[in-house]
């Protein structure tokens, strides 16, 4: 269950654009809140610096309990991946979307809290997820992290993004 996400997390979010060459930075606060139905509310808002500047930026997934476990949901209640430790796919629309979930219990968990990904700013649809792990992701004292890669016609980045606990 991911209630230990619940609070306040620091992130710092690399994107590598492959085409372009092109390198953005992000940083921000997630906050992990209990929400209607069980679900965990999954809140980020932060600041995205590109080479033309910076911008604010929010976003809003949710955790979901399930039959077969926890999946993520966009805010509008589109599925988006199984929330499980290791690799997770998402297709969307021609692109394709390897994710990479990295908790202290997973094969990455050296790199516990040190980089991560976006988990999907665009409009992807409810079709194609695969996982190659069937574990729930765990958070750890130093953090946990998710790696995106993008490919296909439309999108071809590597985004990482690294969570670490803000103590209050």
């Amino acid at each position: 269950m991911p209630s230990q996400l619940l609070g306040s997390w620091s992130f710092t979010r690399s994107i590598a654009e492959h085409r372009t060459g092109a390198r953005y930075r992000a940083h921000g606060t997630a906050r992990f809140s209990p929400a209607t139905g069980g679900r965990v509310r999954w809140f980020e808002e932060g600041v995205l610096t590109t080479d033309g500047g910076s911008r604010p930026f929010t976003r809003t997934l949710f955790l979901m309990p399930g039959a077969q476990g926890w999946t993520v949901t966009f805010e509008d209640g589109r599925f988006f991946h199984p929330w499980v430790d290791g690799r997770v796919t998402h297709l969307c629309g021609r692109d394709t979307y390897r994710g990479d979930i990295a908790g202290p219990q997973s094969s990455g968990a050296g790199n516990c809290g040190t980089q991560s990904s976006d988990t999907g700013i665009h409009g992807a649809g409810s079709s194609g997820t695969g996982v190659d792990q069937d574990r729930e992701p765990a958070s750890c004292d130093a953090g946990w992290q998710i790696t995106w890669t993008v490919s296909g016609p439309h999108k071809d980045y590597t985004m990482t993004t690294g969570y670490r606990p803000i103590t209050e």
